[in-house]
């Protein structure tokens, strides 16, 4: 079965900068599994994972592997170096996770044939489900409707994170693309849009703080209990605007902690959110209700 439902894309906690706080991690994944999360992503973007070295982003792959239970584990695997996506990849497959998140070549910006030949080379790799993450806003460059539909026919590249914001991207994907080809929204605010087009989920950023609410999204639509899952839609839309008002995962992080949701320190390059939007996420989260947890 092809990824689907809603995938926590994990915030890694780090220690004044320092180390990674693994105790608070696996907290933060109980909390995840608690809330019947469908899975959970490691290492991916939300995760600061450019700020981690070799040997840590291992060991968040080992740590979310071991305490996944019944959920998928989605491993952030991807960079701008292919021979360095394979290596961590095969990593991933060694360790057990059922995905591979596999972004498009950041800085470099490659061609749609460099693109082409970069994810057929990390999928013959390997034996690991790989997806596609798209998101131009961050790497500079688009992968196509029509390069996606190729890569779709490769036995292993089972989907995509299509976080371009284009609805018509989406479903020019979802028309061209092999059947059964899933497609889960990168962008929490375009979670329903892209359901109603035929998309499979979302991995997604806000519900490291609403996990049973974008889960419930998914289950609503699914039942066909329309109605309501515009109404959670509606009332979910301002915290998946508001979160992505500086860098992810700077406002998220400051988002928890409001909630009590400890999600301990960014690292460098990343810094504290600025006291303007601070006053902004305090806002919507009043507005919306949100209570803090015991954590």
């Amino acid at each position: 079965m092809n990824i689907k439902g809603c995938c926590t894309a994990l915030i890694t906690p780090f220690k004044n900068n320092k180390s990674i706080d693994f105790e608070l991690f696996r907290k933060q994944i109980k909390r995840q599994l608690d809330n019947n999360v469908s899975g959970i992503l490691a290492c991916g973007t939300t995760g600061e994972s450019p700020a981690l070295s070799d040997d840590e982003w291992e060991k968040v792959i080992k740590t979310a592997y071991s305490e996944k239970k019944n959920t998928y584990l989605v491993a952030g695997t991807g960079t701008n170096n292919t021979d360095k996506t394979i290596e961590r990849t095969k990593i991933a497959e060694n360790i057990g996770a059922d995905y591979a998140l596999v972004i498009t070549p950041y800085y470099n910006k490659p061609n749609q044939q460099g693109l082409v030949e970069h994810f057929k080379k990390v999928a013959n790799s390997t034996k690991l489900e790989i997806i596609i993450y798209n998101v131009p806003s961050r790497t500079g460059v688009n992968i196509l409707p029509e390069t996606v539909a190729y890569l779709s026919h490769i036995k292993n590249i089972v989907g995509i994170k299509e976080a371009s914001g284009n609805i018509n991207q989406t479903t020019e994907i979802l028309l061209k693309a092999k059947k059964g080809f899933s497609v889960m929204s990168g962008e929490d605010s375009l979670f329903l849009p892209i359901l109603s087009v035929g998309g499979s989920g979302v991995i997604s950023t806000i519900s490291n703080v609403v996990p049973f609410h974008m889960q419930s999204l998914f289950e609503l639509f699914f039942a066909k209990e329309f109605d309501e899952a515009l109404k959670l839609h509606n009332f979910l839309y301002p915290i998946s605007r508001v979160l992505f008002v500086e860098t992810n995962p700077v406002p998220v992080k400051y988002c928890m902690k409001i909630l009590n949701l400890d999600s301990g320190h960014l690292r460098l390059p990343l810094a504290e959110i600025s006291d303007k939007n601070k006053e902004v996420v305090k806002e919507v989260v009043k507005n919306m209700g949100l209570k803090k947890e015991k954590f």
